[in-house]
């Protein structure tokens, strides 16, 4: 590898870019622009730290990022399984000896060895992040050839694990170089594309990885590449390197064009690099202020002349927070009301079943009970309680996905009434004030419900074995078993109400918390645009002002 070009951080540069961050701090303070919050963060990290050129392995779960990273770096240092694995994010460099360092949420650190990082990283040994883990950093001397540079591997998008999906958005800002992978056998989703659009506002290079191209023939490979091609350059109006990776044949070529063609020319290059990403993040940070600020600007202009009006005009009925507010909570009542119905009507396909093989398991086990009545009749409770448990636990687990009807049905539906308001509020605005809403960064998460603790109930209310003594048991013993048999299709019908009970609760809490995520995606854009509003008067001249250095200041940036 060529030897390592390193011309300097361009001081003037990262001057100009301190203090027009510093701009955009006072200026989203002054004006409660809130929306920008994850960029003004990731801009503050590169200019304060200077950290190596994150690369990041984005995309969706099991397109094989982390296989393909343990390929790269040539050592299997991350889990990977059949299921989605990833939990937290882990970031790779280079190092002059081999450590891991976890990193928590509350400030402490803890190093670990290689072997161990799976306890923290994968889902089976930490669930949804049960440990807090913020991220966990790897340095390897194997990755000198890439050194500047710092490989982040990152949960799979799309994955049933609402803390994945978090995860992997929330660190979007962050990424410096993104390598979008997409598996050979589920090419280009739409969600692909989205995601490269929301990378798009984030980092200038944005490179495709197409995995698992052992799957296809050469013409096959070329048809999928063809595909991808068009189809960016018909969605986003422009073209992206693409990069073809197989862990299992010609891996080796692979690696080579991958680090030629990109990471040897980031590494060699990494201040260049560096600077290129960081003046990317700084203009579309500059920008979102702008068209806030514009808002601003032309509200105050109108201020002067008629300034109620139009803040009514703006905030016409349509978007009024109280009427939103009700939509949105009319829409996760009237769900939440279906939920049992749903479930209870699902479940009674299984109450005949469980009742007649419980029945026949039962008449088994009885013949087999020889004891006096109070005996018997705990051994029967005994044997019913661990009976429903299992075959309760056994249905939750199986069929739990034949629940989420209105979980499903709820998300949609509030999906689609804040993507409604949020348009008319830009329409109105427009109207106005001739100027168009940044992009919002919003998403309403489905958080799938945990399995419910299963509990049974005893219906079986008998109190002879009280005075068991005074029954002889060779009379009227099989009256008490049949009396035990034919109570069981009671007993399952009352415990599957009871399941349906129990999963009604965890998925109405669901529907609860994703009404509560939705109002408060309003609350924040409403008092964001309710702040411009309230505080422009009479001070057009210094929005001018502002509004003229920022641009000013994005002229000399990329000069």
């Amino acid at each position: 590898m060529p030897e390592r070009m390193n011309d300097g951080l361009n001081a003037p540069i990262q001057d100009i870019s301190q203090q027009l961050l510093k701009n955009v701090l006072e200026l989203c303070a002054r004006f409660s622009i809130v929306s920008l919050n994850r960029q003004k963060e990731a801009c503050e990290k590169l200019l304060i730290q200077s950290p190596p050129i994150d690369v990041a392995i984005l995309g969706q779960f099991k397109a094989g990022k982390s296989s393909f990273l343990n390929s790269l770096i040539g050592k299997s240092v991350l889990p990977v399984g059949v299921i989605p694995v990833t939990t937290v994010i882990t970031r790779l460099q280079y190092g002059e000896r081999e450590q891991a360092v976890v990193r928590y949420f509350d400030g402490n650190t803890s190093e670990i060895g290689i072997k161990d990082i799976e306890s923290f990283t994968a889902e089976a040994e930490n669930p949804s992040n049960k440990k807090n883990v913020e991220m966990v950093d790897v340095e390897l001397p194997s990755l000198k050839n890439y050194a500047g540079l710092r490989l982040v591997d990152t949960p799979g998008l799309g994955s049933v694990f609402k803390y994945h999906v978090e995860t992997s958005e929330n660190w979007l800002p962050q990424v410096g170089t993104a390598l979008l992978a997409i598996s050979s056998d589920r090419p280009l989703s739409e969600n692909d594309v989205q995601l490269i659009r929301e990378l798009m506002q984030h980092t200038p290079n944005i490179v495709l990885l197409l995995t698992k191209t052992d799957l296809l023939s050469p013409e096959q490979q070329n048809e999928v590449i063809e595909f991808l091609e068009r189809t960016i350059e018909r969605e986003l109006k422009r073209q992206l390197p693409i990069y073809m990776y197989s862990t299992l044949v010609k891996t080796k070529q692979c690696r080579e064009r991958l680090e030629e063609g990109l990471l040897f020319k980031l590494s060699l290059n990494r201040d260049f690099e560096f600077r290129k990403i960081l003046q990317y993040k700084m203009q579309s940070l500059i920008k979102g202020c702008l068209s806030y600020l514009d808002i601003a600007l032309k509200t105050s202009l109108q201020a002067d002349l008629d300034r109620e009006n139009l803040h009514k005009q703006i905030f016409d009925e349509k978007v009024n927070f109280d009427l939103v507010r009700e939509e949105l909570t009319i829409i996760a009542r009237e769900n939440q009301r279906q939920t049992r119905t749903l479930i209870v009507n699902y479940l009674d396909n299984f109450q005949k079943s469980l009742g007649k093989k419980l029945s026949l398991d039962l008449e088994k086990e009885l013949s087999t009970w020889k004891v006096n009545l109070w005996k018997l009749t705990r051994r029967y409770e005994e044997w019913l309680a661990d009976r429903m448990t299992e075959e309760m636990k056994h249905i939750s687990k199986i069929e739990h996905r034949h629940f989420y009807g209105t979980l499903n049905k709820a998300h949609a539906s509030l999906s689609r009434s804040i993507e409604s308001f949020r348009n008319l509020l830009d329409k109105n605005i427009e109207k106005v004030l001739g100027v168009r809403l940044a992009p919002a960064d919003w998403k309403i998460e489905v958080s799938e419900p945990d399995y419910p603790d299963i509990k049974t109930i005893r219906s079986f209310d008998f109190h002879f074995d009280l005075i068991w003594f005074l029954i002889p048991m060779f009379i009227f013993r099989g009256l008490f078993e049949k009396h035990f048999v034919s109570g069981i299709p009671r007993e399952v019908e009352a415990n599957l109400s009871r399941l349906a009970a129990q999963w009604e609760d965890r998925i109405n809490r669901a529907i609860e918390e994703m009404r509560k995520q939705a109002i408060n995606y309003v609350k924040e854009e409403l008092s964001t645009i309710d702040a411009l509003l309230s505080k422009t008067h009479g001070q057009t001249g210094e929005i001018n002002e502002n509004i003229k250095k920022l641009q000013e200041g994005l002229q000399n940036l990329v000069a």
